[in-house]
């Protein structure tokens, strides 16, 4: 049966919208390129070891999602994290103030987004290759197949956004003045702890690191499992570099840190995001074409945050439920 509407992205925005619509009595197919829901939330798996290697935490700061971050407290699927959290070289970069209150989704970052998607069609490792718009949108995956819908949301990085609507589409030049930091990570995991006398850190000092953490300080979590992310600068400079040679440099960079010799690591792995933060995000919530019942949803249209996604897939989902 065609759907109402179709969702591209499985991340908190599309995932969040496609909820909402489907409460509101709309058919909503949602489409996603990767193995998993979860998007930047991600939880990587391997052997023994899981590490939240995107998205570490998440904040409240509107009544809005802290009321729905209690009901997810309630189901269990939310704890907070309270980390000895470290700032190396003081607080001329980057910190959060003392008050901040951190949660994480538990057992790993993307529970939130599989709650989610378990309530709906979603269909996985379906990578998107063009949209058409002609009295309805026509998707083409890149098997060839075509899928049909009245109705479209699209969360995809603003670029690739642009990409799949074509340099003639109105909305293109907007979306292609929006640009992303990259964050390349390395995940490490040890037979034994490793106590620094932190469970996190923002790094403001000279380094190739800006954030470390140690995965398994969070609710839910076992084993001796540490993630550390890249500043955005040696990210850009570096984007290309072979993964496994990511994830050994950003190790020697914690082990200079440390001031230490590492041991041996049973796990070691590194991953490239290269859509990690918005450099320019905007504050209008989502981005709509109502003579073509197009929207475009994402954390960049508010405020570059998990609780951004959150509402910008809220208010995109309400627009296209009453959009005819």
């Amino acid at each position: 049966m065609k759907p109402d509407v179709i969702v591209i992205g499985a991340g908190w925005a599309g995932l969040t919208a496609a909820a909402r619509m489907c409460e509101a009595g709309l058919g909503v197919l949602v489409l996603e390129k990767s193995r998993g829901p979860g998007g930047r939330s991600a939880t990587r798996r391997a052997d023994t070891a899981r590490f939240d290697h995107g998205a570490q935490y998440f904040t409240a700061r509107s009544g809005a999602f802290g009321r729905q971050l209690q009901q997810w407290r309630d189901a269990g699927l939310v704890a907070p994290w309270r980390p000895r959290l470290a700032e190396l070289g003081g607080r001329d970069g980057h910190h959060d103030p003392d008050a901040t209150s951190r949660y994480v989704a538990v057992p790993g970052m993307n529970a939130i987004c599989r709650q989610l998607a378990n309530g709906l069609d979603c269909r996985y490792q379906a990578e998107v290759e063009s949209l058409r718009y002609d009295q309805g949108w026509t998707v083409t995956l890149s098997d060839g197949e075509q899928l049909r819908a009245p109705r479209l949301l699209l969360t995809a990085p603003p670029r690739q956004a642009a990409g799949l609507l074509g340099e003639t589409d109105p909305m293109h030049a907007a979306l292609v003045t929006i640009d992303f930091a990259p964050c390349l990570v390395t995940m490490l995991q040890f037979d034994q702890p490793l106590d620094p006398g932190f469970d996190a850190a923002f790094v403001n000092i000279e380094s190739r690191l800006g954030w470390i953490a140690c995965n398994s300080s969070k609710p839910g979590r076992s084993g001796h499992c540490w993630v550390l992310h890249a500043t955005t600068d040696w990210s850009t400079a570096n984007l290309e570099l072979p993964i496994d040679q990511i994830a050994a440099s950003l190790r020697e960079s914690f082990a200079e840190l440390l001031q230490t010799e590492l041991p041996e690591p049973r796990l070691q792995l590194g991953h490239r995001w290269r859509y990690a933060l918005a450099l320019n995000p905007a504050e209008e919530g989502f981005r709509a074409d109502p003579g073509r019942a197009l929207a475009i949803a994402g954390d960049w249209l508010s405020g570059s945050r998990v609780e951004g996604a959150w509402v910008s897939g809220r208010k995109a989902g309400q627009w296209l439920a009453q959009t005819a």
